[in-house]
């Protein structure tokens, strides 16, 4: 298993990534991190660990530029722009796609908080190219209910018990979607899965999820 620096180029930004894969990975999954996040989040990069311990490849990159970054770090403007980070999301799955290491292996989307909307879209605009989306403590309902109803890909909503505000916006785009979908919940846990064994809960049931939906493993 090898993790490389990578540069993924879209069609309006070239951003920083991070890619481990590895001889036999059954997938390969694509971090949307949430707002104020970045490559580099703790929570994203310990789902991603349980995901290649379970034979499927990750792909954890930046949705900002570091010019954009900065920018946001005091107007927190782009974290929400969900049109851009989609381009962006968009544009990382079709260099998966293309990209030697990755191409035909079966692609997943994974996203936190406003980048759960992003990936709910990415998987509207690109049905043939998206099998799965996992959302962490997200918010579905910015992808808007015309994308939701696009999204065939199956979808898993994980959310934190005592985050009761954001269970019911997720409970309402599940309604929404145009795929199968599960709502997984975290008992009392909350937004950001800080308590003890909220997190390890979130990365099985994202490796549960990716497995069963995209082929598990050969041992």
């Amino acid at each position: 298993m090898t993790a490389q620096d990578v540069m993924v180029r879209t069609p309006d930004a070239r951003l920083d990534g991070q890619l481990t894969m590895f001889p036999g990975a059954t997938a390969v999954v694509a971090f949307a991190h949430g707002s104020g996040s970045s490559r580099h989040s703790p929570r994203n990069q310990a789902v991603a660990r349980e995901l290649n311990m379970a034979g499927i490849a990750t792909l954890l990159l930046d949705l900002l530029t570091p010019d954009e970054e900065r920018v946001d770090d005091v107007t927190a403007q782009q974290r929400f722009d969900i049109g851009l980070l989609t381009g962006r999301l968009t544009g990382a799955v079709d260099w998966l796609a293309s990209h030697e290491d990755t191409e035909g292996v079966p692609i997943g989307l994974f996203g936190a908080s406003t980048g759960a909307a992003a990936a709910l879209r990415t998987a509207a605009e690109r049905p043939d190219a998206v099998s799965s989306v996992v959302s962490r403590g997200g918010r579905p309902d910015l992808a808007g209910t015309e994308a939701l109803q696009l999204v065939r890909a199956p979808a898993l909503l994980i959310v934190g018990g005592a985050d009761s505000e954001v269970l019911r916006l997720n409970e309402e785009a599940a309604d929404r979607l145009g795929g199968p979908s599960r709502i997984h919940v975290v008992p009392q846990a909350t937004h950001l899965f800080e308590e003890e064994g909220a997190l390890e809960d979130v990365a099985d049931a994202a490796a549960d999820w990716f497995a069963r939906i995209m082929g598990e493993r050969e041992r």
